[in-house]
């Protein structure tokens, strides 16, 4: 079955980076990125096919990067010019699809990311 373990949360000084990996054991296609904040819903944050196609919310764009490397099973967010605004929980998905969807997307344990102003 597929299992997804997260890593590299943390606190990190407004304008500074962080880079969250995931790596995926089990078939997968679709993998991307949620974050939930305090007091809100979890929201998309970007995805990658397997194919290296990526698609991101409009309040990331230009800031953040997810990239995948196959051969280790492993997909990457790299978080730059990070604001306060970030600060949620981050979690990894991934579909068996060509595309994530929340209903039946893989979960990762999620790892919090706090962005300090």
């Amino acid at each position: 079955q597929v299992q997804l373990v997260e890593s590299g949360g943390g606190l990190v000084q407004a304008g500074g980076s962080l880079r969250l990996s995931c790596e995926v054991s089990g078939g997968i296609n679709a993998m991307g990125w949620y974050r939930q904040a305090l007091g809100e819903r979890r929201v998309f944050v970007g995805s990658i096919t397997s194919g290296g196609r990526t698609a991101y919310a409009d309040f990331v764009k230009g800031r953040f990067a997810i990239s995948r490397d196959n051969a280790k099973n492993t997909m990457y967010l790299q978080m730059n010019s990070l604001k306060p605004e970030d600060t949620a929980v981050y979690y990894c998905a991934a579909n068996r699809a060509s595309f994530l969807r929340s209903s039946d997307n893989f979960w990762g344990q999620g790892t919090q990311v706090t962005v300090s102003s």
